[in-house]
């Protein structure tokens, strides 16, 4: 069994660089790689919102944060069930950039407060279920997850924008995978080199919404 509890180089890192947790490198290599920002107007002085489901303990929201600070170029909707971390912020997660909505963003009244923020120019998921250690449940409760971000892509993401959702590999996601690449011009996989050698998660993109 993988000892997780013991920090790899991707955890020692975040913890040097102020992160709480390594899966912003995850999110590091994917911008870079597929720079995500480039559908949604970044830079263009128009502004960039973006919504984050699955944020706690805060590091896509901290990387974020310090990727757009200073430019007053970023709208920021984070959602958990746990609040974010204060370990490392220096007070950005109080910057009015940054809306942090504490619930479940499957339910409707939370759909409801989220939505009315929109719409969005990027939505990244790094929302993941408890895992029971049964392969088959793990995964099919990750994919529902995920199915909920894309509904969210449907309704609540701009034209031309681009989406970032984890999923555990498995199941049904093939058709999951097909769903996205009826509603963005370009949709594909991609395990960044953070993730666990181990681990069966990988992020499905989409690229540029129809």
């Amino acid at each position: 069994m993988a000892n997780y509890s013991k920090p790899d180089h991707w955890s020692l890192k975040a913890q040097k660089e102020g992160y709480p947790a390594r899966s912003v490198y995850k999110l590091m290599e994917i911008d870079e790689k597929f720079n995500l920002l480039r559908y949604s107007g970044a830079g263009s002085g128009r502004g960039i919102k973006v919504l984050e489901l699955g944020a706690a303990p805060g590091s896509w929201s901290l990387y974020l944060l310090r990727k757009f600070c200073g430019s007053s170029g970023l709208s920021l909707v984070s959602v958990d069930l746990c609040p974010l971390s204060r370990q490392y912020d220096r007070g950005l997660f109080d910057r009015p950039e940054l809306v942090f909505i504490q619930g479940d963003f499957t339910l409707a009244g939370i759909r409801e407060t989220i939505e009315s923020h929109g719409p969005f120019n990027l939505i990244i998921s790094d929302a993941a279920p408890a895992t029971t250690g049964i392969r088959s449940v793990d995964t099919l409760r990750s994919l529902e997850l995920a199915e909920t971000a894309l509904s969210y892509a449907h309704t609540a993401l701009a034209n031309n924008g681009n989406m970032a959702v984890k999923v555990f590999q498995g199941g049904d996601t093939g058709n999951f995978l097909k769903s996205m690449r009826d509603l963005f011009k370009s949709a594909k996989s991609f395990k960044p080199q953070a993730c666990r050698s181990e681990s069966f998660e990988t992020y499905f993109l989409g690229l540029g919404k129809k």
